[in-house]
């Protein structure tokens, strides 16, 4: 496979595993990865929440990491970019308000680019307008998100991953092996030469 730049969009209250894991994993097999947040920069911080499935009603909430960006969002030119990764947790929430992150987002779905999205990541494909047509997992509560956006809500078991043309969704972190695993074929299929 050939090495890709990865954009992942990030912002405060991240979910720490779907933040983490696919960073260190994706370098670890050869790609570079640049994780970004909106107003800041390379060497900022954001902080994470590690959310988990404990038998309450919806998943619970604890501090996480602080996670180091390495790139800044304002030098960011989507073009520069093989795919796209949007890990969940609450950021999502208010990255989606931002018109900069949805026209990164609609680039990479105007391109055909790979895009990885788990948990709370499809309320920034919703508000993107790219869901039309599409099916999407998500975490449940997101399943309203994405039937309003015009998609089909997939409602799968919480350990695995969907793929919908360039791109790939999963519920929650459980999801890693097989969201990771269908990401990489994604940008394995992209691969030039």
């Amino acid at each position: 496979m050939a090495a890709k730049t990865i954009l992942m969009i990030v912002g405060d209250f991240t979910e720490d595993y779907e933040t983490m894991v696919p960073f260190q994993a994706l370098q670890m097999v050869g790609h570079t990865v640049h994780a970004v947040c909106p107003g800041k920069e390379s060497g900022d911080k954001v902080r994470t929440a590690i959310h988990d499935f404990e038998g309450d009603q919806t998943y619970t909430e604890k501090p996480g990491h602080l996670f180091s960006l390495n790139a800044t969002f304002a030098d960011i030119r989507p073009e520069d970019y093989d795919a796209l990764v949007i890990p969940g947790g609450r950021a999502p929430e208010y990255l989606r308000l931002n018109a900069q992150v949805l026209r990164m987002v609609r680039h990479f779905f105007d391109e055909n680019k790979p895009v990885a999205a788990i948990c709370h990541g499809p309320q920034i494909l919703a508000a993107a307008g790219v869901l039309t047509n599409r099916v999407c997992a998500a975490y449940p509560a997101v399943g309203p998100d994405v039937t309003l956006a015009g998609g089909k809500f997939a409602d799968i078991p919480v350990t695995e991953s969907i793929v919908e043309g360039n791109l790939v969704t999963a519920p929650a972190w459980p999801a890693h092996p097989a969201w990771l695993r269908d990401f990489l074929k994604l940008l394995d299929a992209n691969s030039v030469g």
